[in-house]
């Protein structure tokens, strides 16, 4: 099942994630999105948007309480987020290109798959 994924500025000033619900024009699993400076710049933290009373990805957000949307975000962003929601871990064309480098000589593994 594919979700509609949106990254979105709340009334509040907070910035949050979530699947984009057509009924209500809101957000269901909620996550917020925080900065943190590092030493090498800014990192950004998923939390889920009850933190730290709520260690799990849920919640909704009416649609009216959304100042924002943004038009484009990373995708690596919404990856991370379907991460945190699935518990699944999701493969970019970069590691599938590293798996390919693994295989041994002739392309076949040791349970009889081919990579190509």
């Amino acid at each position: 099942m594919a979700y509609d994924i949106r990254l979105v500025k709340l009334i509040n000033g907070e910035t949050v994630l979530g699947k984009y619900d057509e009924e209500t024009q809101g957000l269901k699993d909620v996550a917020i999105l925080q900065s943190v400076p590092t030493q090498q710049g800014v990192q950004m933290l998923l939390l889920p948007f009850g933190y730290p009373f709520e260690t799990e990805i849920g919640g909704a957000v009416k649609g009216e309480h959304i100042l924002y949307n943004f038009k484009t975000f990373p995708e690596e962003l919404k990856n991370k987020y379907l991460e945190a929601t699935s518990n699944l871990t999701i493969s970019s064309a970069r590691d599938l290109n590293m798996l390919n480098k693994m295989a041994p000589a002739g392309g076949k593994s040791g349970s009889g798959l081919i990579l190509k």
